[in-house]
């Protein structure tokens, strides 16, 4: 399972969002998207995490929080949809 991690500020490094996420338990990956064109983060990002447990107590603590000036949209991560499909 992933996490989604929305609101982000624009300045956010994954080494920031891991150390955040460390707090719940082990993480195995962190990944923020960049826009194809200009090639600066989008404000959102994902985390994974050891297990469904951390995964929960992260999403139940965090998302709502406040960091760095921004209140955070955190949940499961839903599967990616492709363009064009309906």
């Amino acid at each position: 399972m992933s996490i989604y991690v929305g609101n982000l500020a624009y300045s956010v490094t994954q080494d920031e969002l891991k150390a955040v996420f460390t707090e719940y338990g082990s993480v195995k990956r962190v990944y923020l998207p960049t826009d194809r064109e200009s090639g600066r983060p989008r404000g959102f990002g994902f985390v994974e995490m050891d297990s469904e447990e951390e995964e929960e107590a992260a999403i139940e603590d965090l998302d709502g929080a406040e960091w760095l000036g921004r209140v955070l949209k955190v949940n499961k991560a839903r599967p990616r949809e492709r363009a064009g499909r309906r």
